[in-house]
């Protein structure tokens, strides 16, 4: 694959050989963000899980002390009395039946996570197929399908993310933009890797952190040091 010279150039101040402390990880992930635009610093863990086996699966949520720093727009299907409570905790949009044409037919999907009360997944079923390969199905373990949708929308404003495996059994999650301070990243930082340690599988024998790498969105990969997770 090849690469553009900022990226070349930014490469350089990386050593691939080193594993560096969380802090030092993080300095290097800003200061070799170089893009127009701010960019979102990322985390990329390879575990040892083999997510075929149900009991190995990790899925959750945290909330990120300091946000994401992006706008995050929430889609709730609820009906009666918590239409108004989620409109008053500050979702985009609140719907029900009327929203599954919209979703399905006209390809409307500007919102970037979906909620909703247990007694709406009979209609947000409907959408598996749709809402399903984006990441976007509500989950109970995420917190995304509850009658409690005041706390669940005011959590993703303040900056509640979920984390899931991929087929290739690694973790993609944003801890923030690179115009955050340092501090600001290792918090959240620290907050995603305490809920990924919690969640590991007890069902999973031998090493559960293989890798930890953070990068900017154009950057290099920093390799962080796994030795005080494990």
């Amino acid at each position: 694959m090849k690469h553009g010279k900022k990226y070349n150039e930014a490469a350089k101040q990386v050593d691939r050989s080193v594993q560096y402390e969380a802090a030092d990880a993080i300095a290097l992930a800003k200061k070799t963000a170089t893009a127009k635009f701010d960019e979102t610093i990322e985390v990329h863990i390879r575990t040892g899980c083999d997510g075929r086996h149900a009991e190995q699966q990790i899925r959750g949520a945290v909330v990120l002390p300091n946000g994401t720093g992006k706008e995050v727009k929430v889609l709730v299907f609820a009906k009666g009395d918590k239409v108004n409570e989620a409109e008053a905790a500050g979702a985009d949009f609140v719907g029900g039946d009327e929203l599954v044409p919209r979703i399905q037919n006209d390809g409307w999907l500007d919102f970037d996570v979906v909620v909703a009360t247990p007694d709406m997944m009979g209609v947000v079923g409907r959408l598996g197929k749709v809402l399903g390969p984006k990441g976007l199905m509500p989950n109970p373990k995420a917190g995304t399908v509850t009658m409690d949708v005041t706390k669940a929308v005011k959590d993703i404003k303040a900056g509640k993310i979920e984390y899931r495996l991929d087929k290739s059994n690694i973790i993609h999650v944003p801890v923030g933009k690179a115009s955050f301070t340092e501090e600001q990243l290792e918090q959240n930082f620290n907050a995603l890797m305490d809920a990924i340690v919690k969640a590991r599988p007890s069902a999973l024998k031998g090493q559960y952190l293989r890798s930890v790498t953070l990068s900017s969105t154009m950057g290099p990969g920093v390799k962080v040091s796994v030795a005080k997770f494990q």
